[in-house]
């Protein structure tokens, strides 16, 4: 675990909790995709997610997550929050929006509460390891516990 001037927003929030997680860092993280940091970390990349932040025809935002070497379906996203069509956030309104940096947007601890949907695959898991908040941090969680802290639904939404 991480000494305390370490932890991120997410961390201290799943500490409030009382959720337990893990939690894992690399130095050298910045401009990695999600598939060689899991690599790195020797995670298993099914079992690793990244988080999409997308805008709906309606201008309401949502969050996606998905396992890091899959590709969101806009479709199947749209469909799952009822939209008519979404589209991917510019990458300039992430930080202003969310509080987060690309490359290290978690679901959990962002500016506001967004509609958060998680591939169902996530199910597959008991723990699945996402962003901590910041480059090169990631944690392992487990699927029961985030709904604890985030209202998610959990469906379909890869190509």
């Amino acid at each position: 675990m991480a000494k305390k001037d370490d932890k991120t927003n997410v961390m201290r929030l799943l500490d409030q909790k009382k959720i337990a997680y893990e939690h894992f860092s690399l130095d050298d993280a910045e401009g990695l995709s999600g598939e060689e940091i899991a690599e790195k970390l020797s995670e298993n990349p099914a079992q690793a997610f990244k988080t999409l932040v997308t805008t709906g025809k309606t201008g309401t935002h949502y969050v996606f997550v998905i396992p890091v070497a899959a590709e969101l379906d806009l479709k199947k996203a749209a469909s799952a929050v009822g939209e008519k069509n979404i589209e991917m956030l510019k990458q300039k309104d992430l930080l202003p929006l969310t509080g987060y940096v690309h490359g290290g947007c978690s679901p959990i601890g962002m500016k506001k509460f967004f509609t958060t949907v998680i591939d169902a695959s996530a199910n597959n898991f008991e723990e699945i390891f996402f962003s901590g908040g910041k480059v090169g941090h990631q944690l392992k969680v487990a699927v029961a516990d985030i709904s604890k802290i985030i209202r998610v639904d959990f469906k379909d939404i890869v190509k």
